[in-house]
C-alpha cells in the first residue's frame, strides 16, 4: 500500500544542517543490520574521538556522512535501544520509545535512566523536543511518512536517521546482517572496537548452538505472531527464519516473501508444523490467550504441534535484528532438540 507524501510543518529547523564532507569519497562505506551482547570496555573517550571520521553509511537507500559521532540519539522501538546499550552508549541517548517486552536484565538499569518519549511511536514534534541529532528506528513504522516521521522530514530538520536493515526490504536477512548492523552503529558512534567485541561474543554463541544441533533433523516450525481469521506469521525475508534454521528447524512459511505476512489456517494445517513458536509482545494478546485460541480450533486439532502441545515462546524483540537473536537461536534449539543439550 502506497503512503501519502508528507510535507513537514513550517517551523524553524531544530538544528543546523550538517555540511557534507568534500572528502566523502575517501570515507569508509558500510552497510548494516544488527545484534550484540555483553558489556563494552572500550574507553569512553573513544566515543568523542574524531579518529575514523568522517564515515559514510549507506542505509536503506539513504547515504549519510558523519563528521563526528552523534551526541544526542533517540531510539524508536526496543531493539535499537538495547543494541546501543550493548555498545556502552547510554550517555549518547536522550530518549527511547515503544518498549514492547521486558528489557534484558543487564540493560534494565541503564534503560530506565533514559527518558521514555512515548509508549508507542512518538510524534515528530515529540522527537524534536528531545533535541536529537540522530534517530534510530527498529521497524519501518518508526519513519512512517503518513504519521509525519519520514526520514526526509527528519533530514530537513537537520537530524540524521538510521533504519534497522531488516526493514529495508531488499533481501532475506541473515545473522550476518545482525553483525553488520552492530558494526555500522559502532562506526557511526566511533566505537568500532566495542562493536567487534560484541560481534565476537555473539558469533561464539551461534557457533555453540549450531555445533550442538549439527546432523539433527530439521523440525518444521510455524511462527504464530497473532491473528484469528488468518495467521500473521514470520516470512522468509525476516531474521526469524534464520533463527529457526540455526536452531535446527525449518520455518514452514519460509517461502513467504515478506518479513511478516498472513497465511491461511488451511496452509498451516497442510504444512504440518511439529512446533509452534509464539511471539510474545505487548499489544498482541497474552501468550496464554494465544495458546487457548490455537488449542480451541477444531481445524487445527490434528496439526502435530497442536496435538502434542509443543509451544515455544519467544519475545518478539529476540527475533529481529538487535542484541538478542543469537540467544533466541540457542533457546529455540533447546526446545526443538532437547536431547542434544542433556
Amino acid at each position: 500500500m502506497s503512503r501519502p507524501v508528507f510535507s513537514p510543518p513550517a517551523f524553524p529547523r531544530h538544528r543546523a544542517l550538517r555540511v557534507a564532507a568534500a572528502v566523502a569519497l575517501s570515507t569508509t562505506l558500510l552497510t548494516g543490520c544488527a545484534g550484540g551482547e555483553g558489556p563494552a570496555d572500550e574507553p569512553a573517550s573513544a566515543a568523542s574521538s574524531l579518529k575514523g571520521f568522517p564515515v559514510t553509511i549507506d542505509n536503506c537507500g539513504t547515504r549519510t556522512t558523519y563528521e563526528k559521532p552523534p551526541e544526542r540519539a533517540v531510539t524508536i522501538h526496543q531493539h535499537p535501544a538495547e543494541l546501543m546499550l550493548a555498545l556502552g552508549l547510554k550517555d549518547r541517548m536522550v530518549g527511547t520509545a515503544f518498549s514492547d517486552s521486558a528489557v534484558l536484565p543487564r540493560y534494565r538499569k541503564d534503560f530506565a535512566a533514559i527518558p521514555e518519549l512515548a509508549k508507542k511511536e512518538p510524534s515528530f514534534e515529540t522527537v524534536l523536543n528531545a533535541d536529537p541529532d540522530f534517530v534510530y528506528g527498529g521497524y519501518g513504522s518508526a519513519f512512517a511518512g503518513n504519521e509525519g516521521r519520514s526520514r526526509k522530514a527528519f533530514a530537513e530538520a537537520g537530524i540524521d536517521t538510521y533504519l534497522n536493515r531488516e526493514y529495508c526490504g531488499e533481501k532475506r536477512v541473515s545473522m550476518k546482517d545482525t553483525y553488520d548492523e552492530i558494526r555500522a552503529i559502532g562506526a557511526i558512534f566511533g566505537v568500532r572496537g566495542r562493536a567487534d567485541k560484541v560481534v565476537a561474543g555473539l558469533q561464539r554463541r551461534v557457533e555453540r548452538t549450531t555445533r550442538a544441533v549439527r546432523g539433527a533433523r530439521a523440525v518444521p516450525v510455524f511462527v504464530y505472531d497473532s491473528g484469528d481469521k488468518a495467521a500473521f506469521t514470520a516470512g522468509g525475508k525476516g531474521l526469524g527464519t534464520e533463527i529457526i534454521r540455526l536452531a535446527g528447524g525449518r520455518n514452514v512459511f519460509d517461502d513467504l516473501d515478506e518479513v511478516f505476512g498472513d497465511a491461511s489456517w488451511e496452509q498451516v494445517v497442510a504444512r504440518k508444523p511439529e512446533v509452534i513458536a509464539i511471539y510474545d509482545y505487548a499489544g498482541a494478546g497474552s501468550v496464554e490467550r494465544k495458546k487457548r485460541f490455537l488449542l480451541s480450533q477444531p481445524a487445527l486439532a490434528d496439526v502435530p504441534a497442536v496435538k502434542n502441545k509443543r509451544f515455544v515462546v519467544l519475545p518478539l524483540t529476540a527475533t529481529v535484528v538487535g542484541v538478542r537473536p543469537p540467544y533466541a537461536a540457542s533457546d529455540l534449539a533447546r526446545a526443538l532438540h532437547p536431547e542434544k543439550f542433556r
